[in-house]
């Protein structure tokens, strides 16, 4: 409770409407994943959490940044990637290549979220390609966010307070990096049995 306090009123009510959006994409998540094996209720609050980030959060700083930039932008989203930008200065200005992802993670990624959505709830036969094509998407754009400014030695990141580096830059990051390689694996294993029983089914009627 004292570290929670330490806190500055930004830095705690950007955790906060964080947890907020978690809660209700698990909620929907579960809600629609009803019925179903336990991960593709998990599969499906990752993805609710997963488009509701990109459009009611990511969609605005696309949207910030156009008209101006976060750094001189008010609001309670500017004011979340403001207290971000502690972290990562590139997100306070316009830099070209992080909006530029940004673009393409909240068109693209976020599509593809909710065409997933669809796809798990409903049981498509496009359900996997989907899938594997939503995660390298997600991959790639966090390669792309760090590992430039790692090559030039992080000038643009905050490494030495905890908060900055393990909750904003190291916790939030890895986020995108676990759940998008859990999926790719259970791609990898229904893609696995599927073949497999395609195989089965060929040299039972040959």
């Amino acid at each position: 409770m004292g570290a929670w306090l330490e806190l500055g009123a930004a830095a705690r009510g950007s955790l906060l409407l964080c947890a907020a959006l978690l809660v209700v994409g698990c909620a929907m998540g579960l809600s629609l994943g009803r019925g179903r094996g336990a991960a593709d209720r998990g599969a499906l609050a990752w993805l609710c959490y997963d488009a509701l980030v990109h459009f009611a959060l990511e969609g605005p700083f696309v949207y910030l940044s156009f008209i101006g930039n976060i750094a001189d932008s008010d609001g309670l989203i500017a004011s979340l990637w403001k207290e971000y930008g502690k972290a990562d200065t590139r997100w306070l200005n316009f830099d070209p290549t992080i909006v530029s992802l940004e673009i393409l993670t909240v068109v693209l990624d976020g599509s593809l979220a909710l065409i997933l959505i669809y796809a798990i709830v409903k049981e498509k036969y496009y359900r996997h390609f989907v899938q594997i094509t939503l995660c390298v998407c997600e991959l790639y754009g966090g390669w792309m966010t760090f590992f430039p400014d790692w090559l030039m030695g992080s000038p643009n990141l905050n490494t030495r307070n905890w908060l900055y580096f393990w909750v904003y830059l190291v916790f939030f990051n890895s986020v995108w990096v676990l759940f998008p390689g859990l999926l790719l694996w259970q791609s990898w294993v229904e893609l696995k049995k599927m073949y497999h029983k395609g195989t089965s089914l060929r040299k039972k009627f040959q």
